[in-house]
């Protein structure tokens, strides 16, 4: 999440229209992101948080998917992950300002295609949201400000926590759903869900499962983008490897 930025507008709006609430438990149109590109010309949130994880599997894909064998990939993504972020005809989020939020909604979208394509082949992905957590990302919201302002926060934190159980604030307590899903068998998971480490109002840990807003149309026509822009990688790759020997 490059350069966050706290969206003021929209914040006065969602007081003024009761939604505060539920724009604290999810951060949906409370941040906004200026993307960066990398060297290779790809928008630098849509690299990291997807395309990058999408090409080590490719990668490691014949490991993963062995007869006999089972085998769990579990993507992390977010409550803030909306389908009005996302588009297909953009998938990098090049024209948006909240490419965080689109490139989390990509990794629910992928997921789901990943279980069409690979289960029969032994593989099965899962999503996870780790809630509200208080690390360096969250201190970067506010740069100017010293890291002890979000310790005196803690207990204004604590009652929306008795509001919203998306509040996980530790991340001990938001690894609570990734190491659930680690016990569980994952075939008996529902592709369709986001399992969230969530909180009680007095800090009980506890994980549940959302249905995520996807469709396997979508999907898969985003995995199918995917697929090729690792072809135009490799092909790019290959192209300058030849370089070095002419």
């Amino acid at each position: 999440m490059p350069n966050p930025q706290f969206d003021v507008q929209t914040f006065v709006k969602g007081i003024l229209t009761g939604r505060i609430i539920g724009m604290f438990a999810t951060g949906q149109g409370i941040l906004r992101q200026n993307d960066n590109v990398t060297p290779d010309g790809f928008q630098e949130v849509f690299a990291t948080n997807l395309f990058g994880h999408f090409l080590l599997f490719r990668e490691l894909e014949s490991l993963m998917c062995r007869d006999g064998k089972t085998s769990q990939l579990i993507w992390t993504s977010s409550s803030n992950a909306q389908r009005s972020a996302f588009s297909l005809e953009d998938i990098q989020h090049q024209k948006g300002t909240h490419p965080y939020s689109s490139s989390k909604y990509a990794s629910d979208l992928l997921s789901l295609a990943l279980n069409k394509y690979y289960n029969h082949q032994g593989l099965f992905s899962s999503v996870t949201c780790p809630g509200f957590v208080m690390t360096n990302l969250t201190y970067r919201v506010f740069p100017s400000l010293p890291a002890f302002f979000w310790t005196l926060l803690l207990p204004f934190f604590w009652l929306i926590r008795m509001f919203t159980n998306t509040f996980t604030l530790t991340p001990y307590n938001g690894a609570e759903s990734l190491f659930w899903l680690f016990k569980q068998r994952p075939e008996s998971l529902d592709p369709y869900s986001k399992y969230h480490s969530l909180t009680s109002g007095l800090g009980h840990r506890y994980t549940e499962a959302w249905k995520m807003d996807i469709d396997l149309t979508t999907s898969e026509a985003l995995y199918e983008k995917l697929l090729q822009l690792e072809s135009e990688v490799k092909m790019k790759q290959h192209d300058q490897k030849n370089m070095k020997f002419t």
